[in-house]
Order: structure tokens, then sequence, then C-alpha cells
């Protein structure tokens, strides 16, 4: 596990990464939100193979892109991707969610408990919405989930590039059929839209679509994961929320924003959202050199006493909760809206349909997947 050795301020720490190579940590939520809209900082690197790495993750583990393009490159995907995940194309979204909700909370009640929610639920929805958004293949879904899980690990670095590898070549394959055979769908949107600038980026599509695929699933198991472990342990607020089911909204931010009660505060130290200083920049005190690695603190940031009373307290009425968790600025998360809607959608029925869902083993025995980039439980034993 990373090391940490504080420096004179509380604003930012020199830290030892998963990856054993230098880099700063920024802790406090002024400074994260500000450095997440600064434009000193970036994601590539003037020499990505020297560059220090914040873990050996194919995905958000070093630099990523060309210094020169980056900019541009960040702005065409975001417009590119704007319409997909925009508030229109949510709200026609959510009766589809609401659907698929449905179906596999009836699938839960049909097994015999104490059955694992994480196998039932928590992975199904996320992967069934992605790809149904994307037009990807449910039933690869073994396949893309090995990969993506490969991709994201932060210890093995031969494993973390071949999952990358192979989801890419899995993704490139899908672009190929589908340039011959479009439909309503993300990709080939995006293969349309490369067409028409008059480009033959087929690899490029392919990258950005893994990406896609790897962020749509991945990262909204881990937050079901949280959320469900969260209100089982905590019954008075799990009370609230049944009395007050208008309170759904903010109890969907509240889980985005609180520590997960399994996870370890060591993975806070030497982690966070990795860039690059393309300049010198003076900051806490100390001045972080052109080319250092930056880690953006955003666990830490969302437990800032000075914008969350009793941070680590889980409140599901917290109002307002101006968490960091998606980001901020230009580089906030465009899959945003979907998991805010895919977990809106879930808890309302969840606790709806199963008041007596409970915990089947102590909260103590539940499993981090404290090697992969996007958390979450190894499995999660309910019974009702």
């Amino acid at each position: 596990m990373a090391n940490t050795d504080s420096q004179p301020t509380a604003t930012i720490h020199r830290v030892t990464t998963r990856a054993g190579d230098p880099g700063w940590q920024v802790t406090r939520y002024d400074e994260v939100k500000a450095l997440l809209s600064d434009p000193r900082l970036g994601r590539s690197h003037p020499e990505p193979d020297r560059a220090a790495r914040a873990s050996q993750s194919a995905i958000f583990g070093g630099p990523v892109g060309d210094p020169e393009t980056e900019h541009a490159a960040h702005v065409r995907m975001r417009r590119l991707l704007g319409p997909s995940f925009s508030a229109r194309q949510m709200n026609q979204l959510r009766p589809r969610v609401r659907d698929l909700v449905a179906k596999l909370l009836d699938d839960l009640g049909r097994h015999t408990p104490p059955t694992d929610f994480h196998e039932v639920v928590a992975f199904p929805l996320p992967a069934l919405v992605i790809c149904e958004l994307l037009g990807v293949p449910f039933a690869d879904r073994d396949d893309f989930r090995r990969w993506s899980d490969d991709a994201g690990h932060m210890a093995d670095a031969q494993r973390a590039q071949s999952g990358l590898l192979r989801l890419w070549e899995y993704m490139r394959a899908l672009v190929d059929r589908k340039r011959s055979e479009p439909g309503d769908d993300v990709i080939s949107h995006l293969i349309a839209a490369s067409d028409e600038d008059g480009g033959d980026d087929l690899d490029g599509v392919a990258m950005l679509s893994a990406g896609l695929l790897f962020a749509g699933h991945e990262t909204t198991v881990a937050a079901i994961d949280h959320g469900v472990t969260l209100l089982l342990t905590n019954s008075d607020q799990r009370a609230a929320l049944t009395a007050d089911p208008a309170l759904i909204p903010h109890a969907v931010e509240e889980i985005l924003r609180s520590p997960s009660p399994t996870e370890s505060d060591a993975r806070e130290r030497g982690d966070g959202l990795p860039r690059y200083a393309k300049t010198d920049i003076e900051l806490g005190g100390v001045t972080i050199r052109a080319g250092d690695l930056v880690l953006l603190g955003l666990r830490a940031a969302n437990r800032d006493r000075e914008h969350f009373t009793d941070p680590d307290r889980f409140d599901v009425g917290r109002s307002p909760n101006a968490h960091m968790t998606f980001g901020h600025g230009p580089h906030f998360c465009l899959g945003a809206p979907l998991a805010r809607l895919e977990l809106q959608e879930l808890f309302t029925a969840l606790l709806r349909r199963y008041p007596g869902l409970a915990l089947a083993v102590p909260v103590d025995q539940l499993r981090e997947r404290d090697q992969l980039l996007t958390g979450g439980l190894e499995a999660l034993p309910v019974t009702w």
C-alpha cells in the first residue's frame, strides 16, 4: 500500500504511489476543485515512458494522449458524446432502466437466500444498460467483464495491458461490424461522426468505445455494492429513506460521497485522479514541477470538514451535497446522469420490494476488490 509523508501543510502531501513512483496528493476540497479545472494540469506527459505512474492499471494508471492535441481531442470527445448522455436522453431512458430493475429484482426473488446481490443485480443492471446504449451484445458480458477487471488491475502491469488490448480488439471487431450494419446506438453514431469528419479513425472509435464500456458498468457496479452495504449497515438511515422515498435523490448523492463501511482508509493514501503538471505550480507552500504527477484526492475532498458537516456520517438527507465523485469543470464525468439514473431507480424499487433485505454475513467479512481501479465487492451475500 502507498506511503504518505506529510508536508508542513494539509493541502498537499508528497506520496509514493501504488506503482512505487513519487507524486503529489492534494486532499482539500477547495484545492481539488480548483485543480480539476486548471489548464496547467493534464492527462498527457511529454515523456510518457519516463512519467511517474499512479498504479499499474492500463486505465488511469499513467499518462494518456499527446500534449499538443490533448485539449482539442477532449473537446471533440465531449462534443461527440454529449447528446448521448444529455438530460433529455436520460429522461427517455428512465422507463427502460425501471423495467430492467424490476426484472432483475424479480430474478432475485427466484433465488433461495442467501444470494449474492453483486452477481444477481449489481453487475447485470449497469451492464445491461450500457450494452443497450452502446450497442454491445449483453451475451458477451463474461468476456468484457473479465477484460475490464484485468485492464483495471492496479498491481499487475502485464495483466492490465493484456486486458485493455483484448477489450480494444473486441471493440475493434464490433466497430467493423457496425460500420457495415449500423444501429441506433452510441458506437454507430461515433462511427458516423468519424466518417463525417473526413477521417478514418476506427481505431480511435474502438478505444473510446472500450473506455465507455469499462466506465459505464464497472464504476456503477461498485456504487451499487457500496450503496446496498451502507443502507444495510445504517438502519436509521434506511428507515428514514423507507419512510420518505422522496429522499432517494439525496440518498444517491450521499452514497456517491460516503466512504464505504468495508473500505480501509489506507486506500486513500497515495490514490487519486492522476494529472500531470504542464508547468511549475505553487500550491500550499510547495512547488509542483512541470512533469510531476499530481493525484487529486476525490475521496478525501468528499470528507473535508470545511464543506461537509460530520463527514464520516452517512446521512440520506444531506443537502447540499456538492461531492467531487464525478469531478468538476470541463472534465466532469459525462456518465454521471446515467449512473444517477440507475442508482435512483434501483434503490427506489429495492426498498419497496425487499423491506427485509439484510446482509447474510457480518460486514467485516465482505471483501473489497482493492487491487482493481473501480473497487467494489467480490461478493455481497444477502437474505430477506
